[in-house]
């Protein structure tokens, strides 16, 4: 019995190899892609200025990576006994202004650095829902948990997302004219807009994201939130919370991405690599057995093995972790 619906996914033309160096912008459903990319030792590099959700702040994030801009205290605020910026996630937030500017503006500088280098912009979106404060119209990347109030919620157009992004991405084909750029609609199901208004919000992000992958023979989609509402489709693939894809669903999105979007080659390492990854965090019953010693040995010869034949990818954490024999 067929249990689900096929999905005819295109084979990206360039595929994703470990030469290639990838940047993820966008809401949280790209740090499920970095961090697996990560694991598998690609190099990567996540979300400079913490999750975003909407179109506007994307756009924004990436001008600022392209100018290399350098925030100031005017750029900060001040609220519940710690300074935060508008744009950018709570995770940059703290006590001491000082210590929030450099840690953001160290982030600022790699971002400039990496993007210059970078072969692969993958870009999430997750709600087309824009805040802004209502005393300036500003529109903000993160509420910070400030009261409703303060802000103007703004449901964009499918106009004024495809607007942002043609801007932006002029700017980045000048900047680094090799870069592509791969969107994906995130499946997070945003509950807190109602299900009418999650659906709305979403649908327009998939227009006018394919409006631009049409319009630029750079750009590419890959369909997760395809995968996850229409494949999956069924609550058991869902948190507890009925909006957040599982383990279960997580997983398979990412075998489909890699089977999709990876060429065979770099699938097949991928895999070896992952097999040394977690012999790295394996816990030993007995760590003083020769059975043991003799488990780090191989695993040893393997990572420098590694090394040699993929100097550009860095295993010094298996190296350091496997010489513990010695």
């Amino acid at each position: 019995m067929q249990f689900f619906t096929n999905i005819n996914i295109k084979s990206l033309q360039p595929p994703i190899t470990y030469h290639d160096k990838l940047m993820l912008v966008g809401s949280c459903f790209t740090e499920h892609i970095g961090n697996y990319l990560e694991e598998v030792k690609f190099r990567v590099l996540q979300n400079p200025h913490g999750i975003l959700f909407d179109p506007i702040s994307v756009c924004k994030s990436i001008e600022s990576y392209i100018e290399n801009r350098q925030y100031t205290e005017d750029d900060l605020f001040y609220y519940n006994e710690a300074w935060h910026s508008w744009q950018h996630h709570s995770r940059f937030s703290g006590m001491d202004k000082d210590s929030v500017l450099e840690t953001i503006n160290q982030s600022q500088q790699t971002a400039h650095t990496f993007l210059q280098q970078a072969d692969w912009l993958m870009i999430t979106l997750g709600s087309s829902f824009v805040y802004r404060l209502v005393e300036n119209q500003q529109p903000v990347a993160n509420c910070h948990k400030l009261p409703a109030q303060t802000f103007v919620k703004h449901l964009s157009t499918i106009e004024e997302t495809i607007i942002a992004f043609d801007t932006v991405l002029h700017r980045l084909f000048q900047f680094n004219p090799d870069i592509k750029v791969m969107f994906t609609i995130s499946p997070v199901r945003h509950l807190r807009d109602g299900v009418v208004d999650n659906n709305r919000s979403k649908a327009r992000l998939i227009e006018a994201v394919h409006h631009l992958v049409n319009k630029f023979d750079r750009l590419h989609y890959f369909p997760a939130y395809e995968i996850v509402i229409d494949i999956l489709r069924d609550y058991r693939f869902f948190d507890t919370d009925l909006a957040h894809p599982n383990y279960a669903a997580t997983q398979f999105v990412l075998e489909k991405f890699a089977e999709s979007c990876c060429s065979e080659s770099t699938r097949t390492t991928m895999e070896e690599i992952k097999k040394l990854v977690i012999a790295r965090n394996h816990k030993p019953f007995n760590p003083n057995s020769n059975l043991h010693k003799q488990f780090l040995k191989a695993q040893l010869a393997k990572a420098e093995l590694f090394k040699q034949q993929l100097p550009y990818l860095d295993f010094k954490r298996e190296i350091e972790y496997f010489l513990r024999v010695f």
